[in-house]
């Protein structure tokens, strides 16, 4: 694999490329199946759309759209026992700290930038003690647009004072290689994440890595 040599500053997407929340986020819509007299749905099923939210995981879980009349009683119960459970089960990805590591001992600032809105980012970096290591952290409720817009990743290369063309962003979701297009940020794919309906392969990134091991051989 190729390196990228010309790489100062390396920011990721949240859910399903830095961390692994998907097992936290299954729990939190099971509690909502639960409410409702529903027997509990593995992980399996609900970790393909763990990074559309709550959109996604409603409409495995019941069936459940966003026009649906009881969707935001729903949404909001999701919502709060996951706000309550940030962290049970949610880990980073295996290899990412480490990688973590050496881009901090050569001196790279790494950010995160996701569509998850704030109130739930914030107490989910602390809580894993990422927080201050992160050169920035940007949600989805903090600009304009979330992604596919550029906005997030604009306002990272301003929190970070790195230009656009010695960034590079990583994301395990189409939206997420869309939005570095735009920012005229360098993409990496990462297929080690929850990835939804489309293969990586068509989402015209930069760089494809199967794995945290294959990222980090990028980016040595």
């Amino acid at each position: 694999m190729s390196r990228l040599n010309d790489v100062d500053c390396v920011l990721f997407d949240l859910d399903g490329t830095l961390v692994d929340t998907a097992p936290d986020l299954g729990d939190a819509t099971n509690s909502v199946r639960r409410d409702l007299g529903l027997p509990p749905l593995p992980d399996a099923d609900y970790r393909p759309v763990a990074s559309a939210g709550a959109r996604g995981l409603l409409k495995v879980a019941l069936n459940m759209t966003p026009d649906h009349q009881e969707y935001p009683v729903r949404r909001d119960a999701l919502l709060a026992h996951y706000r309550a459970n940030l962290t049970r089960r949610s880990r980073l990805f295996p290899g990412m700290n480490q990688l973590l590591v050496a881009l901090e001992l050569a001196k790279r600032p790494w950010g995160v930038v996701t569509n998850k809105p704030a109130f739930l980012t914030d107490p989910l970096m602390i809580e894993l003690k990422l927080d201050q290591r992160a050169a920035c952290i940007i949600s989805g409720d903090q600009v304009p647009k979330p992604k596919p817009a550029p906005d997030s990743l604009l306002l990272a290369l301003e929190r970070t004072g790195i230009s656009a063309a010695r960034t590079v962003y990583v994301g395990d979701d189409r939206r997420d290689i869309d939005a570095a297009r735009a920012a005229g940020i360098r993409s990496i794919a990462a297929g080690w994440g929850y990835l939804g309906a489309d293969a990586p392969a068509s989402w015209d990134a930069d760089h494809l890595t199967a794995t945290t091991a294959d990222l980090a051989q990028l980016l040595s």
